[in-house]
């Protein structure tokens, strides 16, 4: 699962043992040499999707990381590509690694808080990939209400969803298995690391984006597979702000 040079297994667990923002502050060197990096079989169907929403002037990458997002940003926006996050350590691998041709959109990295953005209404898109899990389920309406305060009528929040493992599937008990540690961890110890894959419901956050003023469409991801049901095994959500 990691690259040779990635994070060493004492590494990995000083950073279980921090907070959220200490934690990626000490994996940010090594952070693209692991699974946690969204990898390139997402990100080039996604990329493909917003093609065909666009074209788009400003976008924005919430909880950026080290920019695999931005990539795609660079991709489908004309004129500014801000990534935003709380880890300055990641940020600081994101500018390291970035070289944007001359003629490419503007680029900023931003270190801020996604539940409480410093812009005004001034993107046309949003995307966020991996980062759900950082935050609590009663956190999403305030952090899904910022999306919304910073994009422009008409602006689109986009991001893959994966379908929930089947239950009794190795997935399944995989992430079943990590939840509870980290539950028994952040009952154990502080600061909590919250990491949490399995509470970010579709059903739950197509209703919250509704009730925070997005249409909500979704779009399947053919490239990406299907269940053995026929249904796909992710899907984009495409959420635009209807006011």
């Amino acid at each position: 699962m990691f690259a040779p040079q990635g994070p060493t297994l004492r590494e990995l667990a000083v950073q279980a043992l921090s907070s959220v923002e200490r934690g990626y502050d000490l994996l940010a060197p090594k952070f693209d040499r692991t699974p946690f990096r969204t990898p390139d079989a997402v990100l080039t169907p996604v990329s493909r999707a917003l093609h065909g929403l666009g074209p788009f002037d400003s976008g924005l990458d919430l909880c950026c990381g080290t920019g695999a997002g931005m990539d795609v940003l660079r991709q489908v926006c004309r004129e500014r590509v801000t990534g935003v996050d709380i880890s300055a350590g990641m940020l600081a691998a994101g500018r390291a690694r970035a070289a944007a041709p001359a003629t490419a959109p503007r680029v900023e990295w931003v270190r801020a808080d996604a539940r409480a953005l410093p812009f005004g209404p001034v993107f046309d898109l949003a995307v966020s990939f991996g980062a759900f899990g950082h935050f609590l389920p009663r956190e999403r309406p305030e952090l899904f209400a910022q999306v919304h305060s910073v994009l422009r009528p008409g602006g689109r929040f986009v991001f893959p969803i994966a379908a929930p493992a089947r239950p009794g599937s190795l997935g399944y008990w995989t992430l079943l298995a990590f939840d509870a540690a980290m539950r028994v961890r952040n009952a154990l110890w502080h600061p909590s690391f919250v990491m949490y894959y399995r509470t970010f419901r579709l059903a739950d956050v197509r209703a919250e984006l509704t009730r925070t003023g997005f249409d909500v469409e979704l779009q399947a991801l053919p490239e990406l597979g299907r269940r053995p049901d026929g249904s796909p095994r992710c899907r984009l959500v495409v959420a635009t702000r209807a006011r």
